[in-house]
């Protein structure tokens, strides 16, 4: 039944062969203002006939794109599976590109080489185009800036990609983009870094404005994938769940909407333009939670546009990581998500700042409705809960921790047999918060290796 139509941002293709010219679909999508899909599964006609090797196909596409396309696709790119009339099909999100124009590499920035979405088509780019494009690229990215420092290491990006099974070979600074022509480190390299001067501020006020802080926490000067899972946790902790008993159902309310937060914080990770040389910064006061990234939409961007989800990452390369990393899960659905849940007002922009204000409600924002167990009795009862479910394990570890213990010490008394679950679930959160500490903190990996209560864990055990 044919019930699909191509249009400007949607292309089908019935097989995926070597006669079809996918990197011109892919290009073409790339040099187009608002990116788009191609489905492998559908014909011409929008009839879905499916994909037999929906695996092997899937690699085939993300290995054209990688090889055959400059300059890099990657980040800009995602390759899922979807169902489609009980058939699997193949879905290509494509981003537009930041480095327009892209084009062949075998046939370079020629209009043989470059194609751009015009109507249902990818057609020749002309060459008139291709050079204002050129002239016009973005030449200060943070992938062509050198590193001003160039001796670095990346032992923390290493665990990150070892715990989602992704090993980082020799050639990770090349297929990671970290490095610029001359192979010397760029700045994203730089931000990846063990070590290195971006610094991340989460702050805590009393008063409505900035006058009386009472909590300046600081998570920097380390790789920015830890950064931001410290940001992360930090704020699950102060995601505080006022929760509602209501038999047979409990409902939690945390003060902001969990899906719309992490969605802010990875946003200002990704999207912040660090040749400002300035890091996003997060703020608590009583009322609201504000995020603050710099720089200000594209040129080329509308705002309906930003609202709807049109993906145009201005850091491709963090971007790229992050979704290795299972941050991002797909391009260009954050913002509509954070939409949904606080209404475009939500989003404040001024000539170089973009600012997230997330307002804190009697109730919170989410509603998440669990079953209570049967033994509960038939009652409404009102709980004050401080911390809300996905911090229970962190606050278990701390209740347990007592002097210096190792990780085996731990996870028996904690009843837990998974190595790799106790460290990400319960040790990894509560080092990055402040609240446990290494007491060979140079040889994390170390048989000796144990672990204590910092004095912030002292203190938020005692309360």
């Amino acid at each position: 039944m044919d019930i699909y139509n191509e249009n400007t941002r949607v292309e089908y293709k019935e097989l995926l062969t070597k006669d079809i010219d996918l990197e011109k679909e892919v290009i073409a999508f790339l040099n187009y203002k608002e990116g788009g899909y191609i489905y492998i599964g559908v014909d011409k006609r929008g009839a879905v006939v499916g994909v037999s090797d929906i695996d092997g196909d899937m690699l085939k596409i993300k290995d054209r794109i990688k090889h055959n396309i400059s300059p890099s696709a990657m980040g800009l790119f995602d390759v899922t599976g979807e169902e489609m009339e009980g058939k699997m099909v193949i879905k290509i999100t494509v981003a537009s590109g930041s480095e327009k124009p892209y084009f062949k590499t075998k046939y370079g920035m020629t209009s043989k080489g470059a194609s751009v979405r015009i109507g249902t088509a990818s057609e020749p780019m002309e060459q008139n185009m291709i050079d204002n494009h050129f002239a016009s690229r973005v030449r200060n990215s943070i992938g062509r800036i050198t590193s001003n420092r160039q001796e670095l290491s990346f032992s923390q990006l290493r665990i990150y990609y070892d715990e989602k099974n992704k090993t980082l070979n020799d050639n990770f600074k090349k297929s990671l983009e970290l490095l610029v022509e001359d192979d010397k480190y760029n700045y994203v390299a730089y931000l990846m870094a063990d070590d290195n001067g971006n610094s991340v501020k989460l702050a805590k006020y009393e008063s409505l404005d900035k006058c009386d802080l009472i909590e300046n926490n600081e998570y920097g000067y380390c790789s920015l994938v830890k950064a931001a899972y410290s940001v992360l946790t930090k704020l699950e902790i102060e995601n505080k769940t006022p929760t509602k008993i209501t038999y047979p159902t409990r409902e939690d309310n945390p003060l902001w909407n969990r899906i719309a937060l992490r969605e802010a914080v990875i946003n200002a990770f990704v999207h912040n333009d660090y040749t400002f040389e300035i890091a996003p910064t997060f703020e608590i006061f009583p009322d609201r939670l504000e995020i603050t990234t710099a720089g200000r939409l594209p040129d080329t961007m509308t705002l309906e546009e930003f609202y709807t989800g049109t993906s145009v990452p201005r850091n491709k390369e963090i971007m790229r990581i992050f979704k290795d990393l299972e941050l991002v899960e797909s391009l260009g659905t954050g913002i509509p998500r954070i939409v949904k849940a606080y209404g475009r007002e939500c989003f404040k922009f001024s000539h170089n700042f973009m600012k997230m204000v997330f307002p804190i409600t009697e109730y919170g924002n989410n509603k998440d409705t669990i079953e209570v167990p049967s033994e509960y009795h038939p009652s409404t009862i009102q709980v004050p809960s401080k911390y809300h479910a996905s911090t229970t394990q962190v606050l278990k570890l701390i209740e347990v921790l007592e002097g210096e213990m190792n990780r085996e010490e731990l996870q028996s008394i904690l009843g837990l047999s998974n190595g790799g679950h106790f460290r990400k679930e319960y040790l990894r959160p509560a080092i990055e918060i402040g609240l446990v500490e290494l007491t060979i903190p140079d040889k994390p990996t170390s048989s000796k290796q144990r672990y204590r209560l910092t004095n912030e864990g002292l203190e938020f055990k005692a309360k």
